[in-house]
Parts: structure tokens; C-alpha cells; sequence
């Protein structure tokens, strides 16, 4: 797991996929809102003209000399929801990034969204 130390030092890093398939660029990370730990990234992909921030869970991710390694294939990441480059993500498409993953989704007990950007 990536602490909040670790966080601003592997921004801009590479992130690859468990076979080392470069996937895209660390972006941002986003919280759990309940524990304040690092929970997913965004990771710029796509072509110079058609950028895009897809999420990733940072679950079981490995840091190592330049790159941060997530536990899900490139086609599995690169298909997840995005928002554009200068979009924040909407709360009503929190959900489906954790159901793409598999994940439990776990608002707050009034609602409140389960990640918030750092």
C-alpha cells in the first residue's frame, strides 16, 4: 500500500501492470474518505490529443525505482471509467470505478463519497 509520504514523491512516475506493460503516467491520488489512506490514482493515458485520467486501485501496489506497479492488467486499467484531463469525478460515477474493480463500494453513512482527491 502506498502511504501519504509515498504519494508525492511517486507522482509523475510510471505506472505498469503485474507483466511491467507501461500503463500511463500517476496523476493524482484520490482517498478513502473514512480512513484518510490512499485508496485509487489517476493515471494520464491515451495520445497527446486525446488524453484521458482513468482510475486505479492502489491496493497491493508495489513501488519500485521510477514506477508504481498495480495488480490489474494495462486492458483492465485502461478500460476503466475516466474523466478528462481538467474534470473532477462526479460523485455519481464513484460507484461504478469500484464496481469495474470488483471492489466494495462504501459511501458514508449520509451519503458522503467514499474518495476525495489529494
Amino acid at each position: 500500500m502506498i502511504t501519504s509520504a509515498d504519494v508525492r514523491e511517486w507522482r509523475n512516475q510510471d505506472v505498469v501492470d503485474p507483466k511491467g506493460h507501461r500503463i500511463g503516467v500517476l496523476e493524482a491520488v484520490y482517498v478513502d474518505t473514512s480512513t484518510d489512506e490512499p485508496a485509487m490514482a489517476t493515471v494520464l493515458t491515451g495520445l497527446p490529443t486525446r488524453r484521458r485520467l482513468v482510475f486505479v486501485p492502489l491496493d497491493e501496489a508495489v513501488l519500485g525505482p521510477r514506477y508504481v506497479k498495480v495488480p490489474y492488467p494495462r486492458s483492465q486499467v485502461r478500460q476503466a471509467p475516466s474523466i478528462g484531463t481538467d474534470d473532477v469525478l462526479p460523485a455519481d460515477q464513484e460507484e461504478s470505478i469500484f464496481q469495474h474493480y470488483g471492489l466494495e463500494y462504501r459511501p458514508g453513512t449520509a451519503g458522503e463519497r467514499q474518495l476525495a482527491r489529494r
